[in-house]
């Protein structure tokens, strides 16, 4: 049983440290915003990873196997929403680079940061071939109610905590005069990431 949970943590970390959506979201609102505004946006990305988790341990596979467009569904949504977040950061970037980088960050409404770390988490397909495939492989007929339950609040623990650290690390003053000083680039650079992930997905799907 231990090994199965250092096997899991492993694997769910490297997963998580990979590049991708939750992580440009997470370290470019710490840096642009505020600590508080990217831990927002965590709560919502660990929510997520909680819905797929538990979906993961109901049969995930099994699904995908027998409804492949769902699949398809999945994929096509959120290439569009990853394309939508990325033309969200552009448009500030263009701004500043029209009006100088003087140009004021506005914070979003309330809740909103959380919704938006909760939809870029649940609009990743990479979450879906995750947790419909290597996650899943952990989580056979064999493995009892009790370690499946560990395993959840394994996942659960290990995201909110690895995203929690992003959060902290790029909301650090040194980080944030860095953005300050790369703004443009900076939310450039990461809405090209965005718009990029999205069109990739919707291609390959």
């Amino acid at each position: 049983m231990l090994m199965l949970f250092l096997t899991v943590a492993m694997v769910h970390l490297i997963a998580l440290m990979s590049p991708g959506p939750d992580f440009f979201f997470v370290s470019q609102t710490a840096a642009s915003r505020s600590r508080k505004e990217a831990m927002m946006g965590v709560i919502g990305i660990t929510l997520g990873v909680l819905v797929w988790a538990a979906v993961a341990l109901m049969g995930l596979h099994l699904i995908l196997q027998k409804m492949a467009w769902l699949h398809q569904i999945i994929t096509v949504g959120g290439g569009l929403y990853l394309c939508w977040m990325g033309w969200q950061l552009l448009k500030p970037a263009r701004a500043k680079k029209q009006n100088g980088d003087d140009t004021p960050v506005a914070l979003p409404a309330r809740g909103r940061t959380f919704m938006r770390g909760l939809l870029t988490n649940l609009s990743n397909p990479k979450a879906v071939i995750y947790f419909g495939s290597v996650f899943s492989m952990f989580v056979s007929d064999s493995v009892s109610g009790g370690e499946r339950l560990g395993i959840f609040l394994l996942i659960v623990v290990e995201t909110l905590a690895w995203f929690s650290l992003v959060a902290l690390v790029f909301a650090l003053p040194k980080m944030r005069r860095g953005y300050q000083r790369l703004a443009k680039w900076i939310d450039g650079v990461a809405g090209v990431v965005f718009a990029g992930f999205g069109v990739a997905l919707i291609i390959n799907r």
